[in-house]
């Protein structure tokens, strides 16, 4: 017995005994499993990666300047000979699969975004490793509904599912992860999500915790509790959090393009990736996820950041020379990001917005203390930093505030979370409406949000809604000839093509109501004479959104679709409504 035929008498016993709730269920837990355990394989694989590139690293650092360009160059092979697929921008991905794919991701997702994770930022690749992660969990949870062959709204949940899991695993943080899910991926909040995602989650960091321990990245127990006068020292750091989220979101868009303009893709890498070499050499900290840096100014030890750096004649200085470092290292490691992804690079934006924020917060608390203007902690204000620059930079605040909350082992800092992740999010809202991750997709109508009229909207397309059952005719016909179409029509326009398929025009009926008994006219006038030029044609990659803007421009109730100036169908204002209203109905369902 092959394993098709295994695979399809599994699913007729499924379908006999378990319903789909159980089963769903069931899922979740699986994919919770296989996520895990792929994080724990990305994670444990990139440090490995690292730790050896650090150990052959001489005590000169001069090896810097062409790691990253090895990582990459090896990613830029493995992705164009072994993949051949874009596998940059995972969360990213993820969106367009919900949107305009049905909630499908192939099946290398599930394992080549690992495999160039692995070797871009363990040869310092200045990226993180949860974005890859991520849309390895989708992956996973997208190709298994599909064994399974469930629909689309089943599918997006398992997708949801993977991911939440993949963060929970990584972090050890299940509410995090499972508030990414319904935040960032935009899927619906309600009872038959709710579980199935809490569920991948838990489970996620359960297995997590058994291969990896229970220790968290960067865990450590508060020293400084919080204190209700500082609450205005949170407020200023939240809009300088949000300053920074709004430059690095910038400055990853520019940097980006103008890296992806030279066209040959090893050119690419020896620019993008050697500019990069010399940035990380000048400025250590930028080597990899960022991780050790972080964990450094936590324990409470800044100063390790100047090791094996040309900056060591400044170790002994706490104060603004020390702080003059930081601040360029927090305004080179959007610049090493976007160099390592526009380069070629996979990884993702999460770690280094972590990076960026503990800095943040680190710089503004010691400005404060050197000033003298109160004491406030360091070590808080660094952690609630992160969160800021999370919210600001993948506009989740809910998501940053649980994700720090989870990893400091407690909630004593839940309220300056509160303030600083909402402030740094409006305050980047107010001028860029949507993240790193949202920008380019809602640009082209493709993002889903929670709004279900507007999910709908960009769920529907053309070719849901396109009728191919008009009759069309040529140019040259005679009104005869015409005559004897409409007579086997129920439609009242007729499409005009000429012999290579091409548009060229629609004959309405009413043009032709008057004279199409006058048969002296039959073998004089032709259809051409007859023809009228459309005021607005839709393309088959049209959004909806477009679509009823040219429906709202014209005044018309039917527009003709090509593709490539090919005649492939009408559609009408009417069918969209009834598509719109099923497809709102079957998404609105429990």
């Amino acid at each position: 017995m092959n394993k098709k035929s295994l695979l399809d008498r599994f699913l007729l016993w499924r379908s006999n005994y378990v319903d789909d709730k159980h089963f769903i269920l069931l899922l979740s837990i699986i994919i919770g499993i296989v996520a895990a355990l792929a994080a724990v394989i990305l994670k444990t694989s990139v440090h490995y990666v690292e730790a050896w590139v650090r150990s052959i690293r001489p005590s000169e650092n001069w090896l810097m300047l062409i790691f990253p360009v090895i990582g990459i160059f090896i990613t830029v092979f493995y992705v164009r000979t072994f993949v051949k697929d874009d596998i940059g921008h995972g969360v990213s991905r993820i969106l367009y699969a919900l949107s305009r794919n049905k909630a499908v991701m192939k099946v290398h997702n599930m394992w080549s975004s690992m495999v160039a994770c692995t070797v871009t930022a363990g040869f310092g690749g200045s990226v993180g490793m949860e974005a890859p992660i991520v849309a390895t969990g989708a992956a996973i949870g997208s190709n298994v509904s599909r064994k399974s062959k469930l629909g689309f709204k089943r599918s997006a949940l398992l997708m949801g599912c993977g991911a939440a899991a993949a963060i929970a695993a990584i972090f050890k943080a299940p509410i995090a992860g499972f508030i990414f899910a319904l935040e960032v991926l935009m899927l619906d909040l309600t009872m038959a999500s709710i579980i199935p995602l809490l569920i991948a989650a838990v489970t996620a960091t359960l297995f997590s915790s058994i291969f990896l321990g229970e220790q968290i990245e960067f865990y450590f127990t508060l020293k400084d509790p919080f204190t209700f006068a500082h609450f205005p020292f949170y407020i200023l750091l939240g809009i300088a959090a949000g300053a920074v989220s709004l430059y690095f979101t910038r400055m990853n868009a520019r940097v980006e393009s103008r890296v992806k303009k030279i066209k040959k893709p090893y050119k690419r890498v020896l620019i993008g990736g050697g500019i990069l070499g010399v940035l990380i050499f000048l400025f250590p900290p930028l080597f990899g996820e960022g991780y050790t840096t972080m964990r450094s100014m936590l324990s409470g030890q800044p100063e390790d950041l100047l090791k094996d750096s040309i900056w060591g004649f400044i170790v002994d200085d706490s104060g603004f020379l020390f702080i003059g470092f930081l601040i360029m290292v927090l305004f080179f490691k959007a610049i090493a990001t976007s160099l390592t992804t526009g380069s070629g690079g996979v990884g993702g934006v999460f770690a280094p917005s972590l990076f960026m924020g503990g800095i943040t917060g680190f710089v503004f608390a010691r400005l404060v203390n050197l000033v003298n203007w109160v004491k406030i902690s360091e070590h808080n204000f660094a952690l609630v930093g992160m969160a800021g620059l999370i919210a600001g930079v993948i506009h989740a605040p809910l998501t940053a505030i649980f994700l720090i909350a989870e990893i400091t082992g407690g909630y004593e800092l839940f309220v300056p979370l509160i303030i600083t992740a909402s402030i740094s999010f409006l305050t980047v809202r107010y001028f860029e409406p949507h993240s790193l991750y949202t920008k380019k997709l809602a640009k082209k109508g493709q993002l889903l949000t929670h709004d279900k009229d507007q999910a709908v909207l960009t769920l529907l397309r053309v070719e849901h809604v396109v009728e191919t059952n008009l009759k069309t005719v040529y140019p040259e016909q005679t009104l005869g000839e015409l005559v004897k179409v409409i007579a086997k029509s129920n439609r009242n326009i007729f499409p005009v093509i000429d012999k290579n398929d091409n548009f060229l025009g629609i004959v309405p009926l009413d043009e032709v109501r008057e004279i199409m008994f006058e048969r002296d006219k039959y073998d004089k006038l032709i259809v051409k004479d007859l023809m009228v030029i459309s005021p607005k044609k839709v393309n088959v990659d049209d959004s909806m959104e477009e679509v009823m803007a040219k429906f709202r421009a014209t005044g018309s109730w039917n527009l003709p679709v090509v593709e490539d100036g090919k005649y492939r169908g009408f559609v009408s204002r009417s069918n969209v409504f009834n598509v719109y209203r099923k497809m709102l109905k079957e998404f609105s369902e429990e």
